[in-house]
């Protein structure tokens, strides 16, 4: 099954004014757990808009809260609405444009082209320069679409072709308490 058409943008927050006029049809909107919701989204014209809100952290952390089964069975049902409009586009949005974004971006890529994980993961990086998806909301998404780990070799296929790229980043994953994430 070959990847879906829709057109997806991932961004932070700072960047939503500069989608507005886009013909951007469906919003996701995934912020911190106490965050507004952004103003930017006010100027938009009328969209399918699904606001969820967690915090960009990988595991149980005490003050926070983490992403759930619950959540990712939320960005799905989003997902089918998206798919029942073909000539869509989504934009996804996290606080940064980073983690939580890019991980939602390709669990909506990967939902309906089961086989095409690896290439719905590494599609991000003509998406989006800069980005690490996270982790925890992978693992999810590939339990509830059942791929048997698919998902997160897309994941870390993912990662190592961007670390290719930008060897940096490694340290920088390091450095903000993820170095368990880095591919082998």
């Amino acid at each position: 099954m070959p990847l879906p058409s829709q057109k997806v943008t991932v961004c932070g927050i700072p960047e939503l004014p500069e989608h507005a006029a886009t013909g951007v049809s469906h919003v996701l909107s995934i912020i911190d757990s106490y965050e507004p919701k952004p103003g930017a989204l006010d100027k938009y014209p009328p969209v399918d808009h699904e606001l969820i809100r967690f915090d960009d952290v990988v595991a149980e952390y005490p003050g926070f809260e983490a992403c759930t089964p619950d959540h990712i069975a939320t960005i799905l049902a989003f997902g089918e609405r998206v798919q029942t409009w073909p000539d869509s586009h989504v934009l996804v949005h996290c606080h940064a444009g980073i983690s939580r974004s890019t991980a939602a971006a390709a669990i909506l890529m990967c939902q309906h082209a089961a086989g095409q994980e690896e290439a719905a993961f590494l599609r991000l990086l003509r998406l989006r320069k800069h980005g690490w998806p996270n982790t925890r909301m992978v693992e999810f998404a590939d339990t509830l679409l059942k791929r048997n780990g698919a998902l997160m070799q897309g994941l870390q296929a993912y990662r190592r072709a961007l670390l290719k790229e930008k060897p940096h980043l490694s340290d920088v994953i390091r450095n903000i308490g993820r170095g368990h994430e880095l591919p082998a």
